[in-house]
């Protein structure tokens, strides 16, 4: 089965399944199924073509999702960027935008940047 572009996995249930879709939660895929009024516990290779078409119609009309969500998420960042808001700074540098200490920790958003000496060596192998 395929919504929003995105292929969705039989075997689960829909409520879970729908979260596969980039922008689609816990709380938003209840919500797509109870507008739709379909069964939450129901397999998603359980769905009859036309609960199929309800479910997509209703992302289409209601909820952004998958590239134009990207899209939103990215123009928000770069208006941060342009008026040189704190956050937009800190997306410049590339640190942690969210209030998360640099002295340690920040590994993942600097690249695992090692600054002390012997910290990031590996081992050297014995003869």
């Amino acid at each position: 089965m395929r919504v929003a572009g995105v292929n969705i996995p039989d075997s689960k249930k829909t409520r879970i399944a729908l979260r596969y879709i980039y922008g689609v939660g816990p709380t938003n895929a209840i919500e797509i199924l109870e507008a739709s009024r379909i069964d939450p516990e129901k397999h998603a290779k359980d769905l009859t073509p036309e609960e199929v078409n309800k479910i997509q119609s209703y992302i289409e009309k209601h909820i952004k999702v998958e590239g134009e969500l990207r899209q939103v998420i990215k123009q928000n960042i770069n208006r941060l960027k342009d008026i040189k808001a704190y956050r937009g700074i800190r997306h410049l540098r590339r640190l942690p935008v969210r209030g998360q200490r640099t002295k340690t920790n920040s590994r993942t958003v600097r690249g695992n940047v090692r600054k002390t000496a012997g910290s990031g060596k590996r081992k050297v192998e014995l003869k």
